[in-house]
């Protein structure tokens, strides 16, 4: 199959083929045609396998010859910079269609989007929170509305956004055509599916296991020198980008302040930041002036970045699913890339279902140079594994509180959430 025999509009077809697109991927060879005929799809599809275009194209071809400045196709997406991601799909591929699309999400102020609601959209890509926001102030209306999606939906769930999803469906047409896409297929979702979901087409990729173009090696260290052998093994590695996950806001911030002392241009993502600096710090490192990212889970979400060599973990993520999504950033669209992961005693749990997905002991590895017999230092921050929280610290704290307040209010569920887990 090739993008040539689905019988896309000659619009839409000229915006795959601006994008250098001939052969859709397997998702997108499974979803788009059930969706180009109005079925419902549910896809269980993995970060980077190309699901975005999977509904974006069924979307345009179904909207491109109806009455324009009307709300025809709403997406549901769990960060700001994944509806932001969505949107520029939109954009590319339907370049030449005169669609136009709609990000929705908190952090920036609600006047800009309604009036680009007044003036009139077709597609709206939104976030939970701000969405609800709008609709209870009556900005924005549904009444015309024919397609709708939930994309990452499991982790909208994870994100706390259930009953908010629920509430929106609420204000939708039930005459509608909805697609759903997840990476994994919990309780939760499968009792969503029923909820929204008529008679889906259900279509899967590699539902658990990382993307088979990745190279994953663990590199043992105890906690007090992880920052070192991190530097160290950027010494010696020959990278493009590199994304670095930690566990907490605070480390990101501290890691990346470290690296950038070290040489290397890097830029951090994480709760504190405001939405500008936050879209500043993606276009650096998408456009390569920033060499580095380091990023929490929650701030890295709906980052696609293609050139991403390496992603290492600072520290190990919590579960199975955490570390796939992390590594599904690198090894994207058929080329390979590696995933490098700081491994401590305290996460021979985790190592162990990971090695149990991927059906193979993951590689060890040491550096030779390097002085894995350093013990800690007393008193001093080795590695930073974590900020002793002191009588000093509180007046920092009482201010960080404080700004988080505020963004809850300017945010609602979105800033909530993200006081709730960073």
């Amino acid at each position: 199959m090739n993008f040539d025999s689905l019988d896309l509009f000659p619009q839409i077809l000229a915006g795959v083929q601006a994008l250098g697109y001939s052969t859709p991927t397997p998702i997108q060879r499974q979803a788009i045609p059930p969706a180009l005929k109005g079925q419902d799809v549910l896809g269980i599809a993995q970060t980077g396998t190309g699901k975005t275009a999977a509904f974006v194209l069924p979307i345009l071809q179904r909207l491109v010859k109806r009455p324009r400045g009307r709300i025809g196709a709403l997406v549901i997406a769990p960060t700001r910079e994944l509806s932001d991601q969505i949107r520029t799909t939109f954009q590319a591929l339907g370049c030449q269609t005169r669609l136009r699309s709609l990000p929705i999400y908190g952090g920036v102020s609600m006047a800009p989007q309604v009036r680009d609601l007044r003036s009139g959209v077709e597609i709206i890509v939104a976030c939970p929170g701000r969405l609800l926001d709008h609709i209870r102030q009556g900005t924005i209306r549904f009444s015309n509305l024919e397609i709708l999606v939930l994309d990452e939906a499991d982790r909208m769930l994870d994100m706390g956004f259930l009953p908010d999803i629920r509430e929106i469906v609420k204000h939708v047409p039930t005459v509608r055509q909805t697609l759903m896409f997840a990476a994994t297929m919990p309780d939760d979702i499968r009792t969503l599916t029923r909820e929204v979901l008529r008679a889906p087409i259900t279509v899967q990729v590699d539902p658990t296991a990382p993307a088979a173009t990745v190279t994953h090696a663990l590199y043992p260290v105890d906690s007090h020198l992880k920052t070192d052998l991190l530097l160290q093994l950027l010494r010696y590695t020959e990278t493009a980008s590199i994304l670095i996950f930690t566990r907490t806001k605070h480390r990101a911030q501290r890691l990346g302040k470290r690296l950038e002392r070290a040489g290397y241009p890097t830029t951090s993502l994480q709760g504190n930041l405001s939405q500008n600096q936050r879209q500043a710090a993606i276009r650096g490192f998408r456009n390569g002036s920033y060499r580095v990212l380091v990023a929490t889970d929650i701030a890295a979400r709906g980052i696609d970045v293609s050139r991403i060599s390496h992603v290492i973990n600072y520290d190990m993520p919590d579960t199975t699913d955490a570390y796939t999504h992390r590594i599904g950033r690198t090894g994207r669209a058929e080329k390979t890339g590696d995933a490098f992961s700081l491994v401590t005693r305290e996460d021979e749990a985790v190592v162990r279902n990971i090695e149990f997905v991927l059906g193979a002991r993951l590689e060890r590895r040491r550096l030779n140079d390097f002085d894995y017999q350093r013990p800690a230092l007393p008193g001093k921050d080795n590695g930073f594994p974590g900020q002793r929280q002191t009588p000093r610290n509180q007046p920092e704290r009482a201010k960080t509180f404080n700004n988080w307040r505020g963004r809850i209010r300017s945010e609602g569920n979105e800033g909530l959430y993200r006081l709730r887990s960073q």
